[in-house]
């Protein structure tokens, strides 16, 4: 069974930090890209921060400089470190792993979600 897991979310004030960790089954193999996306209340879900195989990340316009993501390889696991929080950047955040089960498709997984809520 493929598990995407994330943990870390919770309540903090504005400025305040939070680190949030996913991590996905060891059953998926040949990751690519590993990704964080959030989706506010009544909004769409937007991409917040993607980090490729080679190591390569791209942010948001509206966390850049503020959040950091970086991934394990060898754990199948992605973390996204945020700074400075802000109350637009409450949200249930998900995260996506791009990969492979035994011998399927390459495709998209994704978790189930955690939230944070950022108090001003």
């Amino acid at each position: 069974q493929v598990q995407v897991v994330e943990t870390g979310g919770g309540w903090v004030r504005a400025g305040g930090l939070l680190r949030l960790s996913c991590a996905a089954s060891e059953n998926i193999h040949s990751i690519n890209d590993m990704a964080w996306y959030r989706q506010a209340p009544g909004k769409a879900r937007e991409l917040v921060a993607i980090i490729h195989q080679d190591g390569r990340t791209n942010y948001s316009d509206s966390v850049k400089g503020r959040f950091a993501i970086s991934r394990d390889s060898l754990k199948n696991a992605v973390y996204l470190g945020m700074g400075s929080l802000r109350s637009d950047d409450t949200g249930v955040y998900y995260c996506r792993v791009n990969g492979v089960l035994g011998f399927g498709p390459r495709r998209d997984y994704w978790g189930q979600g955690t939230q944070v809520t950022v108090s001003s």
